[in-house]
């Protein structure tokens, strides 16, 4: 995607070979900062506080903190702490395991001598075919969104998504899982109009949704969390699109709080409501994702206090809840299968079950199923 007329992608290799650029997602959409990982622990520590975020991203994230570990030291020791430490900066999101056990397992077998050359080359897969992945699913999504759209009386002039959290190309390598469905329908000439929930506490939706929104000039509004439930009943939604950190075998869908709310208000009201998601996000050893899927609780800082620009123009941070108050920060919550009407994966679109994601992915039935 681009910025002022740039391509970008969200993270790439520095122009020295080794070293790998971000862009400091905590700085939008005040500031567009890029940042430099120089070690494996500068990559942790962008995981963790959220300089990247989004499950592709954090798993693309970590595929090159293990290549910046091994640049430095490519022993066996070295190679099993750089693996363990990525591994404990975000629990919830399926693709940083996954990355890293499909780096590890190939990389544990090389001479140490080999191992930081073929480790940045599995990163720069990881980031290319998650481009290509990407790009699949929102050109199957945009079949539905164009399928819902023409069933639309012919003097509608606009067709609403809803969406929360971010799932642009921010939380990915390029192009994003569910705001590539709405980047494509609207490019290929399809009126869209996108809700943007707000999505406390971290504000990714009005701080990055948007602010991708707009510079792809895609007609907007942000509205608080809690608004989608009205506009629902009003009408004003043709269909929900979010994201996901994790799906369960069974199609339970886990992505940021509020989610759940949103998808329980679809249901009331029979607005559909999709799931956009990258094959690397189903978590093929989770059955059921309610009960077993870990809910990452983050700093209650992030709840009672919010960041923003002032009258002077400098970002600052305030308090808004009383002083010595308790607060509990749920970054999750999982939504069962039972209300989501299919998911959008690259190889095309399914329910949410585990028959309808066996179809799309036979090889995960095992030998003799």
């Amino acid at each position: 995607m681009k910025v002022n007329g740039k391509p970008y992608r969200s993270i790439w290799l520095n122009n020295n070979g080794w070293a790998v650029d971000i862009i400091d997602q905590t700085r939008l959409p005040h500031e567009f900062v890029t940042r430099t990982l120089e070690t494996m622990q500068d990559a942790a520590q962008a995981i963790s506080v959220m300089q990247v975020r989004g499950a592709p991203l954090i798993g693309a994230t970590a595929a090159y903190g293990l290549a910046l570990a091994l640049h430095a030291d490519a022993g066996d020791t070295n190679l099993r702490w750089a693996c363990e430490t990525l591994l404990a900066t975000r629990p919830t999101a399926v693709n940083l395991r996954w990355a890293l056990q499909r780096m590890g397992f190939e990389l544990e077998r090389l001479p140490a001598d080999m191992r930081a050359k073929r480790a940045y080359q599995m990163a720069a897969e990881i980031c290319n075919e998650d481009v290509d992945i990407n790009h699949a699913i929102g050109q199957h999504g945009m079949d539905v969104v164009r399928n819902l759209w023409d069933k639309k009386p012919p003097d509608a002039e606009t067709f609403n998504i809803l969406t929360h959290c971010n799932a642009g190309w921010l939380a990915t390598v390029d192009w994003g899982t569910a705001l590539s469905v709405i980047y494509q329908a609207h490019d290929d000439g399809i009126p869209v109009h996108v809700w943007v929930d707000e999505t406390r506490p971290r504000n990714q939706g009005a701080a990055l949704t948007a602010w991708e929104l707009a510079a792809h000039g895609i007609p907007h509004d942000v509205i608080v969390d809690n608004a989608g439930g009205h506009l629902m009943q009003h009408g004003l939604v043709d269909m929900c699109i979010t994201g996901t950190d994790r799906t369960a075998r069974n199609g339970d869908v886990c992505n940021k709080i509020g989610t759940y709310l949103k998808a329980l208000a679809a249901f009331d009201n029979d607005v559909p409501f999709y799931v956009a998601l990258p094959g690397p996000t189903i978590d093929w050893q989770m059955a059921d994702g309610v009960n077993g899927i870990p809910i990452e609780q983050r700093d209650s800082r992030e709840v009672t206090h919010v960041a923003g620009k002032n009258n002077d123009g400098q970002v600052e941070s305030v308090q808004i809840t009383p002083d010595g108050v308790s607060a509990r920060n749920y970054a999750f919550d999982v939504t069962p299968a039972r209300l989501v009407t299919g998911l959008f994966t690259e190889r095309g679109v399914c329910e949410a079950s585990e028959s309808g994601l066996l179809g799309l992915y036979p090889e995960q039935k095992g030998p003799g199923k």
